[in-house]
């Protein structure tokens, strides 16, 4: 008689664990783990009479590996004229604190965020920006080398069948590696640190 029941009981458990399985394998298959996306800090390209227009173009590619992980590509392009180490405030792009030029920057970005409650999540990117110096007449001086190291801390908003998404975050932006700074540029640095806070705005497109 225990043998039977005990039977019969292994039977609803392993009935039950195929019917889960089969529900998770149906929601993997519906799941739309690839993503395109962007960022809304590109709208800074159309502030109206900004002296340093930044010219910034950013593309995302991301594939989420399981529904709390997600790898990503993203390619930024850049143009800077002041140490990115100046915090918001007063002195962010003020006058006498610019570069004596600009830096132009390319670069390819791997990164992965995992969610842990609803849309909160954390996300770590290593951005390897290869810079061109210009200097005021705009004439390069030499190229370098940054690796950026960016975490962020945010809430995915989800529209449209979840379709369509929305991060805002808090970050901060470290560059442990910096290389081949002109003397000139690297003078102006000296006062600020090598990180920054700095805002999450990024947006995209599940299919």
């Amino acid at each position: 008689m225990q043998k039977n029941i005990l039977g019969i009981g292994l039977a609803l458990v392993l009935a039950s664990s195929l019917q889960v399985s089969a529900q998770d394998t149906k929601k993997d298959i519906t799941y739309k783990k690839w993503f395109i996306g962007s960022s809304l800090l590109m709208l800074g390209n159309f502030i109206p009479d900004d002296p340093n227009p930044p010219e910034y173009v950013q593309l995302n590619v991301g594939y989420r590996i399981t529904p709390k992980d997600v790898v990503s590509f993203r390619f930024k392009r850049s143009i800077y004229s002041w140490p990115l180490g100046v915090p918001f405030g007063p002195s962010f792009d003020a006058p006498g604190l610019n570069y004596p030029g600009h830096a132009r920057i390319i670069g390819p970005t791997l990164g992965y965020q995992r969610f842990w409650w609803k849309g909160v999540y954390s996300s770590v990117y290593a951005l390897n920006a290869f810079e061109k110096y210009m200097d005021e007449n705009n004439k390069k001086i030499g190229n370098g080398y940054t690796l950026y190291l960016d975490f962020y801390l945010g809430y995915q908003f989800k529209f449209f069948k979840d379709r369509l998404f929305f991060e805002p975050a808090i970050g901060i932006s470290y560059w442990p590696v910096r290389t081949n700074v002109p003397a000139s540029f690297k003078a102006a640095e000296q006062k600020w640190p090598n990180y920054f806070i700095q805002p999450g705005l990024d947006f995209g497109f599940r299919f």
